[in-house]
């Protein structure tokens, strides 16, 4: 393992050093171990590197919001380790990264393998509240539960060891870093952009995934021009984890026959291997037409626009556009353009700062349920429940005690709702 230089990741090294680069990628909660059972098999044939998202397995705790920001780092890190063309496979967030790194620095990549992955992780909303209930109660609620996300029901009771193994990776996570993956997973949608991926791909999704399931798996394959769907029977969302033998199998015959151009050190490509009999066969799907992506004016109504989504969230933004008329309409792109796509914009404060002011706002003007969603709002923003707290407290002074004694009672129920963990 190697040092850590600011703007790179953790990572380490197994197999030949003179072999091609095979990079394996975590997932959210994980460590690099997660691929410590495909490692032996691998490291026989590919020089491995195994990387730690920030904040994961112990690697420092410099938060990245962004999949284009960890893109951005793991290159860094492959700049500092001296690799410049590689074969990639991630799992889930790592399978984000994947994807970026196919459409933003295609010069780099040789063949590409996305794991439980999807072009867009369930909605912004959903990771953005995780966010809130880690900011407000820590990360066991979330490490408690994981398992039952991972992996099947079966393979959790009979492997009691690597369920308890699961708990503790994500316990032991630093909670910012966490947070801001969460944040990345959030901002995270390829849809559009998937008919650019111009390596050859394998798709690899457990049959019981419930987070990222053959679904979303089947979309990137009718995306991906010259992509290949494997289903592993009898897994969840932790494939490698819980079906290691199938999905070595699957990651040896991928990047032994789809490995793109010789390896830049002058070796040849690696030769064809027959597909092992106990591989899940690999499933073609004909190539879907993706449609060109539109485009955009990023004009203040849509930076509005994105900036509302994200303070306020998909679901309340969806439902005030939902009930507006040609009465409500002017007043609506009115408000988009210009509190948020010019007020919010402003680079003077920042979003949690902003939050504080309208909480004071909304409570001074009575506007009790604009404060409801603005409670909300505040949690995305980054505010605490005590931080929140005392705003309310200091707004007793300045906009009178019933005033104040209304916005906690708002205040109060939002809160439980928003930072109770999902059962």
């Amino acid at each position: 393992m190697s040092e850590t230089p600011p703007n790179t990741l953790q990572y380490r090294f197994d197999g030949p050093e003179d072999a091609p680069v095979l990079i394996l990628g975590p997932s959210l909660g994980t460590t690099w171990h997660m691929w410590d059972r495909q490692v032996p098999e691998l490291a026989a044939q590919w020089r491995i590197l195994r990387f730690d998202l920030p904040g994961h397995g112990g690697a420092p705790a410099r938060p990245a919001d962004s999949v284009a920001e960890l893109t951005s780092r793991l290159l860094a890190t492959l700049d500092e380790a001296g690799v410049q063309r590689f074969g990639y496979a991630g799992c889930a967030l790592g399978g984000a990264i994947g994807v970026e790194l196919a459409l933003r620095h295609p010069e780099r990549l040789a063949s590409l393998a996305l794991v439980a992955a999807s072009p867009r992780f369930g909605t912004p909303d959903e990771f953005r509240q995780r966010g809130v209930v880690v900011r407000t109660n820590g990360l066991d609620p979330i490490a408690r539960t994981s398992p039952d996300r991972w992996f099947t029901g079966g393979f959790a009771a009979a492997q009691p060891a690597i369920t308890d193994w699961a708990v503790q990776m994500v316990r032991t996570t630093d909670p910012g870093c966490y947070i801001a993956a969460c944040e990345a997973l959030a901002g995270f949608d390829a849809r559009t952009e998937l008919g650019r991926v111009g390596v050859p791909t394998l798709v690899l999704v457990g049959s019981e995934d419930q987070v990222a399931g053959p679904a979303e798996a089947r979309t990137l394959v009718a995306g991906i021009p010259d992509a290949r769907l494997a289903v592993v029977p009898g897994a969840s969302h932790l494939v490698p984890v819980e079906q290691p033998a199938a999905v070595t199998d699957l990651l040896v015959h991928h990047f032994t026959t789809a490995w793109q151009q010789p390896y830049d050190t002058g070796q040849t490509a690696l030769p064809a291997m027959p597909v092992p009999a106990q591989v899940v066969p690999v499933a073609e799907i004909a190539p879907a037409a993706v449609p060109e992506q539109p485009a955009t004016t990023w004009d203040r109504y849509e930076t509005g626009l994105k900036i509302r989504r994200e303070v306020l969230g998909d679901a309340h933004v969806d439902g005030v556009l939902a009930q507006t008329d040609d009465f409500s309409e002017d007043f609506q792109q009115f408000l988009t353009r210009y509190t948020w796509g010019e007020i919010w914009d402003r680079p003077g404060l920042d979003r949690r700062t902003r939050s504080c002011v309208a909480l004071t706002a909304l409570i001074a003007g009575g506007h009790l349920e604009e404060l409801g969603f603005h409670v909300r709002a505040a949690l995305r923003n980054g505010l605490t429940p005590v931080e929140i707290k005392e705003v309310l407290i200091q707004t007793a002074v300045y906009c009178g005690m019933p005033a104040a004694n209304s916005a906690f009672k708002v205040a109060q129920q939002v809160i439980r709702e928003e930072t109770t963990p999902a059962e």
